[in-house]
């Protein structure tokens, strides 16, 4: 009777550790591509959901691609990232909110990307919204706004 006292004993903390520790982040990769199910210039994924602590790897899978946050859809106290030319960018998302992305060689393009982290409020939404962004750009930040929840 002792010993089956001391497993469910011992069972019960192991489970009550394992729902105590956090989740583990994770690691999302994005593809910069000349040709993609969108169109041209585009990120694959064009839309990314992430929680805080995870990385998002953008990798040039076609060349003359970099990513790099936009300044003016990034969460208040976000560290910005700026990729080099053919070279992988990696953004670890700390703050909850959207991080609109692009490719600078190609913007104008439409070559956006949205990442949006945790939870996000209607007022988080209306603001990257009302940045202003070049016509094919706009076109596929308001298609990847409409997948926020």
């Amino acid at each position: 009777m002792t010993d089956l006292r001391i497993t469910a004993c011992l069972l019960t903390a192991a489970a009550a550790l394992t729902l105590s520790l956090p989740a583990a982040a994770k690691d999302i990769v994005v593809h910069m591509k000349n040709q993609g199910a969108d169109g041209a210039m585009v990120f694959e994924p064009g839309y990314v959901k992430a929680a805080p602590g995870d990385t998002i790897r953008f990798k040039p899978t076609d060349a003359s691609h970099n990513a790099e946050t936009m300044a003016n859809m990034l969460p208040a106290g976000a560290t910005p990232m700026k990729g080099g030319m053919n070279k992988e960018a990696v953004l670890t998302v700390s703050k909850p909110g959207l991080y609109g992305i692009k490719c600078m060689p190609h913007y104008s393009m439409g070559m956006v990307a949205l990442v949006q982290v945790g939870a996000v409020t209607p007022a988080d939404v209306a603001t990257a919204k009302a940045v202003k962004l070049p016509p094919f750009a706009a076109k596929r930040m308001t298609a990847a706004l409409a997948k926020v929840k």
